[in-house]
């Protein structure tokens, strides 16, 4: 079987304890989540969750089914790339003498469409929002060029290709828990 990158996209109640019962849904098949993003969702009281994985589709669907019939998950899909549009943003701290020496990193940094957020005299925070891709080629770039001092990296955030979300009339709608995971229209 093919392991890909799935994006599962899981909106809830907002209640405490939510986050638990999805990842606890992984780790009893030992599947490995690889970022995870939690935020509000444009419903007052409904929040979202977005994690990728790597995984075989049947397993992914598996576990998707598996925390949809949660009690307090309104709903549940999984995507692969091509079936969503994503973003990670990503913090790369910079020593600022280094860039001083080297034009080439301040060139690097506005060819990457970076922004710098803060300058000192010892350190520069530079931001990108961008693939996971891109986001790793540029820290390659900084790491060969010796001038990283820290790096961090989001969890993706995504929204689906294939239609408008409408989770208000999600809401209202009895039938919907009853209908299968994927090919929802």
């Amino acid at each position: 079987m093919d392991k890909k990158l799935y994006t599962i996209i899981i909106y809830t109640e907002n209640i405490a304890g939510m986050l638990n019962q999805v990842t606890a849904e992984f780790t009893r098949r030992m599947m490995n989540i690889d970022t995870i993003t939690a935020s509000s969702s444009s419903v007052e009281g409904v929040h979202r969750y977005t994690i990728t994985l790597w995984g075989e589709e049947e397993s992914i669907e598996k576990v998707t089914k598996r925390i949809e019939k949660k009690v307090d998950v309104l709903k549940a899909d999984y995507y692969v790339d091509s079936e969503i549009f994503f973003q990670e943003v990503a913090l790369y701290k910079l020593s600022t003498p280094k860039i001083m020496e080297n034009n080439q990193i301040s060139r690097l940094i506005r060819h990457s469409a970076a922004h710098v957020i803060e300058v000192n005299a010892n350190y520069t925070v530079v931001e990108m929002t961008g693939s996971t891709d891109d986001i790793l080629e540029l820290y390659d770039k900084f790491v060969a060029l010796q001038c990283m001092q820290q790096f961090v990296k989001s969890g993706r955030v995504a929204v689906p290709r294939d239609s408008v979300e409408n989770l208000t009339e999600l809401l209202f709608d009895e039938d919907y828990k009853r209908k299968p995971t994927k090919n929802r229209e």
